[in-house]
């Protein structure tokens, strides 16, 4: 039951992973490349509109420069990318041209997306490149770049991308079946559905021992909680697997399916939760918590039991239990100077409108 709307998903985001492209070389593996691109042009061709997120720039890279390991300096990061991301485009360009099919480079940085305008802009681009038939394939752009390479991923960078869409569906390919029980043991087991995202979900996330990958299982389940709040599924399933999209869009049991929440958010809400690096917190006491998530209302001051960061008006800020934790975002209308010096009465520091409950 839980699988059934993915047979209806017009719009994918398929991202394929660094270790579901190369070989263990660190070089880009042609056969597995073209049996994924023979993959998602079937799916073209069956009327889906396509978005790829593709790893492997970074690897591709290290087998050209003659690195064996995941290099640590940002210059030689840098280097790899540079050279791996050509080879990578090369590539994928000309096996889908075999295809009758035409792609568009896409490379995105954090900033891009967070800036209002050039979001927006980013959209319409997409949007517009698959309206003509042409599947586009983004990266990070690694080779300007810096806090991507270094605190960044491309399984984050696939949620953001369907969220911004939005898609009807995100599909990350790795070298696993999905999430999986008692990993690297003698009885392994792979989770088919998954609904709540809770800490049991999240003790099963591991990094990575990939000296060409980032993120792991870790990264994958962050990403997870970014697209079913944005109302979309995520399947995370094995890229080495043949014909595992087709699998996936047909209501197949296949890897981990983690199921969207109903209440999707609108797109000026989904920019306000997933696109930005907050500035600061602002900590408030149960009652506050209780009149944001239940009563719809804005947070005022008398609700505030302590505040962090050096936050302008109009920046994105964390709003946090007195536990710490994390429950919504939101726009603030005073800096945090001027919520620190507690001298605001009768006003809204974050309005419900500027708000979203994650």
């Amino acid at each position: 039951m839980h699988r059934d709307p993915l047979k209806s998903a017009a719009r994918l985001v398929i991202k394929i992973g660094t270790g579901v492209l190369t070989d263990g070389r660190k070089q880009i593996d042609p056969a597995q490349l073209e049996q994924l691109v023979a993959q998602v042009a079937a799916q073209h061709k069956a009327g889906k509109e396509i978005v790829l997120v593709t790893s492997g720039a970074v690897g591709a890279g290290m087998g050209a420069l003659g690195y064996e390991k995941r290099p640590h300096e940002l210059a030689e990061l840098q280097a790899c990318a540079a050279v791996g991301q050509s080879r990578l485009m090369s590539n994928y360009a000309e096996l889908f041209a075999k295809q009758d099919l035409h792609v568009a480079q896409v490379l995105l940085t954090h900033e891009d997306l967070e800036h209002h305008e050039r979001h927006l802009n980013a959209r319409n681009t997409l949007v517009t490149l698959l309206a003509h038939g042409v599947i586009p394939i983004i990266n990070e752009n690694d080779a300007v770049s810096f806090t991507e390479i270094k605190f960044g991923d491309n399984d984050k960078l696939s949620a953001l991308v369907a969220s911004l869409l939005p898609a009807d569906l995100l599909v990350i390919l790795t070298t696993v079946d999905g999430v999986v029980e008692n990993f690297g043991k003698a009885n392994p087991k792979t989770i088919p559905v998954i609904e709540k995202i809770d800490r049991t979900i999240e003790s099963l996330a591991g990094g990575t021992t990939s000296e060409t990958a980032v993120g792991g299982m870790r990264s994958k389940i962050e990403a997870a909680k970014i697209v079913v709040r944005s109302g979309i599924p995520l399947v995370i399933a094995s890229g080495k697997k043949k014909n595992v999209i087709a699998k996936i869009v047909g209501g197949e049991n296949e890897g981990t399916l983690f199921v969207a929440q109903p209440d999707k958010l609108q797109g000026r809400k989904r920019w306000i939760a997933f696109f930005h690096h907050p500035k600061g917190a602002l900590f408030v006491d149960a009652g506050a918590r209780r009149a944001l998530r239940d009563g719809g209302k804005s947070l005022l001051p008398p609700g505030v039991a302590r505040c962090e960061g050096n936050f302008e008006a109009g920046e994105v800020i964390r709003i946090c239990d007195m536990d710490g934790t994390e429950f919504a975002r939101g726009i603030a209308k005073f800096s945090g100077e001027e919520v620190r010096a507690k001298k605001l009465a009768r006003v809204e520091l974050v309005h419900r409108d500027d708000l979203v409950i994650l």
